[in-house]
């Protein structure tokens, strides 16, 4: 296991080109955030907006739409009720779970219409649906961001053995695809194809809710714009939630995801050569 340093943010971050565009930064889709946990998808596009990616839909139900447009303008909204196999296809990132409940219809979906070329991060509700439904994976470039329990029902790995990370690797590797495993803990570990990382930064002031939804939006927007360290961005993007978790703790006594969100152009700008 590696400790993952600040390192990586030199390595991923650039300055825009003058001569780039929205397009040039990637295209998002999110799906998920029932009527009942539209929050989730919220602070999903809170994050991947603020992290600079270029275009971002949001396919949620309908109830949630006037509080998304209120809190995030930037944002296009679709009813996730609809046939949503052109905006996946239009996507360089796909993030579904967040908020998604029991709706595996449109897991079974996206898993169906997603192309190897793109890329599918699987969130919350996601996760556990793809556990009970034994559903297979797509071929398609996989991130899997379960918490310790998620990654128990997905992978038979108990919370105990997760400590042991072969455990948790050989699990990764018998999922017949190549994903890359953000397993979210105190001190967050990230199993790449072929290595293993873990952040030496955040604390217990980031144990609230929309944490995760908020970090699984910084990866989006992280893979979006830079495609071409395809792990390596997912790297900064987990080191990059905990580290402004850690700045705001200095002056909180909990970070809000939310605050976290509305940090991070001023902390990317930082290290952006």
């Amino acid at each position: 296991m590696k400790t993952l340093t600040e390192d990586i943010l030199y390595r991923v971050i650039k300055k825009r080109a003058k001569d780039s565009h929205k397009g040039t930064y990637g295209r998002v889709l999110i799906i998920g955030g029932t009527a009942q946990f539209g929050g989730a998808v919220i602070m999903n596009a809170l994050a991947v907006v603020n992290s600079g990616a270029g275009l971002v839909t949001v396919a949620t139900d309908p109830s949630n739409f006037t509080a998304l447009h209120s809190h995030l303008p930037e944002a296009m909204v679709v009813d996730f009720n609809e046939d949503l196999t052109e905006y996946i296809k239009k996507s360089d990132v796909v993030l579904i779970g967040s908020g998604l409940g029991d709706r595996i219809d449109l897991v079974q979906h996206t898993f169906y219409a997603i192309l190897p070329r793109q890329i599918l991060i699987v969130d919350g509700s996601a996760l556990t649906l793809v556990a009970e439904h034994k559903l297979k994976w797509p071929k398609s470039r996989l991130v899997l961001t379960p918490h310790q329990m998620e990654w128990q029902r997905l992978s038979g790995v108990t919370i105990n053995e997760q400590a042991f990370e072969a455990f948790n690797m050989l699990a990764q590797q018998r999922m017949n695809v190549e994903p890359i495993l953000v397993l979210k803990q105190h001190h967050t570990q990230i199993y790449t194809n072929d290595c293993a990382f873990e952040i030496p930064v955040g604390g217990p002031y980031q144990a609230t809710g929309g944490m995760g939804d908020t970090l699984a939006g910084m990866i989006a927007g992280f893979t979006a714009q830079f495609m071409l360290s395809f792990s390596e961005a997912i790297l900064a993007a987990v080191y990059a939630h905990s580290a402004i978790a850690d700045e705001l703790a200095e002056t909180r006594y909990i970070t809000l995801p939310t605050e976290i969100s509305a940090s991070i152009p001023e902390f990317m700008h930082r290290y952006a050569r």
